[in-house]
């Protein structure tokens, strides 16, 4: 059935997250040995403190009273930048992505917790934690939101099979667009948060509201014609009561920026 004959609108065809898994992560990078038999302590802003030692594939960790040990996927992003990604057994639900920038004794947690949608609630809710590295010097900028990637139109590939385009629209809203792959032609405007982790690279994230799912992505902005992402996609399997997810990477070049009037500057304060 090509898109000619499919009803784009009607969401209840649209393929569950388990669905798009499929060649999906044909462009993620190989995995990083880099943090193996080191352990590093986060202190967040109000002193709370998680321990992660790691080893070759696998971390465990120590928070609030609570361990674990879990299966964990480490890529290295840039020079002493790494991107981590674990989910742990006790919590199902709930996916942790670990951003540790050991030049400048910076961290970022975000946790995507898997629930229920809900009116103005997606079923994927994001938290993001901001922390140093107890055991590094603590130098630079800290990861901080951002809104430098606002109006930008990026292409996304993902496979030889799997192309998106993004437009970066508002603080809070992006819009996607399948270009190829089981999804092409469809298109939607969802949530994003986007953080800054170093001049260039940033933490976007997204929750959609049609099919229960999240993503949170670190990409690397610095060359317009080469960019490049490692990321999670993070929801409901295709039974509904379970949780799946699993990590991808994408190669991108920006395509397009729009440049706003001052006075209607999508990050300008929000008037009622």
């Amino acid at each position: 059935m090509t898109t000619d004959t499919l009803n784009l609108s009607d969401t209840r065809t649209w393929l569950p997250l388990d669905g798009l898994a499929p060649g999906f992560d044909a462009a993620k990078a190989d995995l990083s040995a880099d943090l193996a038999g080191r352990a590093f302590t986060t202190v967040d802003e109000a002193g709370s403190q998680t321990v992660y030692r790691f080893e070759a594939d696998a971390v465990s960790w120590e928070r609030d009273g609570e361990t674990g040990r879990d299966d964990v996927e480490v890529i290295a992003v840039d020079e002493e930048l790494y991107y981590a990604q674990f989910t742990p057994a006790a919590h199902p639900d709930e996916a942790v992505t670990l951003i540790l920038d050991l030049r400048s004794g910076h961290a970022l947690t975000v946790r995507s917790l898997l629930g229920t949608a809900a009116p103005g609630r997606t079923a994927v809710q994001m938290s993001f934690t901001p922390a140093h590295i107890a055991e590094l010097e603590v130098r630079g900028d800290a990861p901080a939101p951002t809104d430098e990637l606002i109006g930008r139109r990026v292409l996304w590939v993902y496979s030889g099979v799997h192309a998106y385009e993004h437009v970066y629209l508002s603080p809070h809203w992006y819009s996607w667009h399948c270009l190829a792959g089981p999804e092409q032609g469809l298109a939607d405007t969802d949530e994003n948060t986007v953080w800054r982790v170093r001049p260039g690279i940033y933490v976007f994230t997204w929750r959609e509201k049609v099919i229960p799912c999240g993503s949170v992505t670190i990409a690397d902005h610095r060359d317009q014609k080469a960019l490049r992402a490692h990321g999670v996609l993070f929801g409901t399997d295709e039974s509904g009561s379970g949780a799946t997810h699993f990590t991808f990477g994408a190669h991108g070049r920006l395509l397009s920026n729009t440049v706003h009037p001052a006075e209607y500057d999508p990050a300008r304060p929000l008037e009622r």
